[in-house]
């Protein structure tokens, strides 16, 4: 009979579940934050914005399908999830680098990477509120939040998230040792 260690998680290996759930909730929120910005202001999003917001929609969705089925996978779920928002906020950190420091120095962001591959994955056709492109890098690198352009905002953001995923991965291993 398998114990019920194996079928439900305890009070330790919670806390991985609600780091994963505070990492979707705030990736969720950053999304909302660019949307209200983009309609309600009119700032538009660059190709490297536009593929943040693709990253980031991707963190939204393993960190939430990671808690669900952290349930009936208590130690695997967590890893494989957090290793999938580590490699993804990896990701995310180059493009806003890439954003910051090389496009919005540029007067335009076409026939970069992130602009072939959004025109090849036709994004904009799907979802054109979230994945149209509406400005150029330079354009972009202009707007600011609060003081910061939004890039430096995006790459704060997948440092957190890349951190929350490594105290996932210490706490599931830590919690397995036990």
């Amino acid at each position: 009979m398998p114990s019920s260690r194996s079928l439900f998680i305890d009070r330790r290996d919670s806390r991985s579940v609600i780091l994963l759930v505070a990492i979707g909730v705030l990736s969720l929120g950053a999304l909302l934050i660019a949307l209200v910005s983009q309609h309600g202001f009119g700032i538009e999003p660059c190709a490297w914005c536009v593929m943040q917001r693709v990253v980031v929609m991707a963190i939204v969705v393993v960190a939430f399908v990671g808690a669900l089925i952290a349930r009936s996978l208590p130690r695997l779920g967590p890893i494989v999830a957090a290793l999938l928002l580590l490699a993804l906020s990896i990701g995310g950190v180059l493009a806003a680098w890439y954003q910051h420091t090389v496009a919005a120095k540029t007067l335009s962001c076409a026939f970069t990477w992130a602009d072939r591959t959004l025109m090849a994955w036709q994004l904009d056709a799907i979802w054109p509120a979230m994945f149209r492109v509406g400005a150029t890098c330079a354009d972009a690198a202009s707007a600011r939040l609060a003081g910061l352009a939004f890039e430096v905002w995006s790459g704060a953001l997948f440092v957190i998230v890349a951190v929350a995923a490594l105290a996932v991965i210490v706490r599931v291993l830590r919690s397995a040792r036990r």
